[in-house]
């Protein structure tokens, strides 16, 4: 664990670029379907199909296999069976291709939950570009309430708080639902 921490030091001091979500808690999700991958075999996830399940968590992540990307998502890996047992689907995209995504679902994200392709309109509609006209996203994760509207939102290149804070939201949209 105190690897963890000193990786996710590193990866943030080696950061410096500003991240911004334009969607606040409250806004309606825009849905969405992509290519996705899950143990390395790709599948069609449909954000509308996954919300009739629960919330669902969504990790927007620059790049597969970089450093602070592949921190993160072991994190995410490590929390996947508590965000399952309080009923969330969880899910990273990046615009990587999705053949690359196939490898860091197995070697990243363990085979614990799928990580899909941000199209260029799921990364407008999201408002999670690098910057401006980039095909990269930044590093922003929402959480997604079954009725379509956003419960939580952190937009921050540092990884460090985004399995936390996701998983947080959760868990308080489970308990206002008991």
């Amino acid at each position: 664990m105190k690897s963890i921490a000193t990786a996710l030091a590193l990866a943030a001091a080696t950061i410096a670029l500003p991240a911004s979500a334009a969607l606040p808690v409250g806004a309606q999700a825009p849905v969405f379907t992509t290519k996705a991958a899950l143990g390395g075999k790709p599948f069609d996830f449909a954000l509308a199909r996954a919300l009739k399940k629960g919330p669902v968590v969504i990790y927007f992540f620059p790049a597969a296999f970089t450093q602070g990307c592949t921190i993160e998502t072991h994190e995410f890996a490590e929390a996947a069976a508590e965000f399952h047992r309080n009923g969330a689907t969880l899910i990273g995209l990046s615009a990587d291709p999705i053949d690359k995504l196939a490898k860091f679902s197995v070697e990243a994200c363990r085979n614990k939950f799928p990580v899909g392709v941000a199209s260029a309109t799921t990364i407008a509609g999201y408002d999670v570009p690098l910057k401006a006209g980039a095909t990269m996203t930044n590093r922003t994760s929402y959480v997604i309430a079954p009725d379509g509207k956003v419960l939580f939102t952190l937009s921050q290149m540092n990884p460090a708080g985004h399995v936390q804070g996701t998983l947080d939201a959760v868990k308080a949209w489970k308990a206002r639902k008991r």
